[in-house]
């Protein structure tokens, strides 16, 4: 009877799961997080700078979907405190997006009053001034690439 007792607490615990999510063993699973329904509704697009062929993943949003409508698109993107590079865009696109006062090394943004694209490739610690950027993406792999003076000719085009 003492090793019945003990096991209640375990006993007890599966029946109010199997009461909470069903018989289907399957609805114990954890829902989808807003994460993995984010990285559900991504997009990929190739960032040419030179003989080299990043790539980026969008994260899905009005914003992001209005600069997409933009591609393909070719700009000189100029240095901006040694840690990001910038392009002017050909037209302003959607503020909906959830604007940041910080950023990550690798991310592709919008900066509303240029209106310009950047791409950080160095940290300074440094804070965004208002209204704050908008984060498009993140570069997957080799955003170095862009840690080189001056100007750069860049092609952006949307991965199919």
């Amino acid at each position: 009877m003492t090793g019945l007792r003990r096991c209640w607490p375990l006993v007890i615990g599966i029946a109010l799961n199997c009461c909470a999510y069903g018989a289907d063993p399957s609805a114990g699973r954890a829902l989808p997080t807003e994460m993995s329904t984010e990285h559900a509704n991504t997009m990929k697009i190739s960032v040419k700078i030179k003989d080299k062929v990043l790539s980026a993943t969008l994260i899905d949003g009005e914003t992001t979907r209005d600069f997409v409508s933009l591609l393909p698109l070719t700009v000189t993107m100029n240095d901006l405190f040694r840690r990001e590079k910038f392009a002017h865009l050909p037209r302003a696109i959607s503020t909906a997006g959830k604007r940041s006062h910080t950023y990550e090394v690798g991310q592709l943004i919008y900066w509303s009053p240029g209106p310009d694209l950047a791409i950080y490739y160095r940290q300074d610690g440094e804070k965004i001034p208002d209204p704050g950027i908008i984060v498009l993406g993140k570069i997957d792999s080799g955003v170095e690439t862009l840690d080189l003076p001056g100007s750069v000719k860049v092609t952006i085009e949307l991965i199919q």
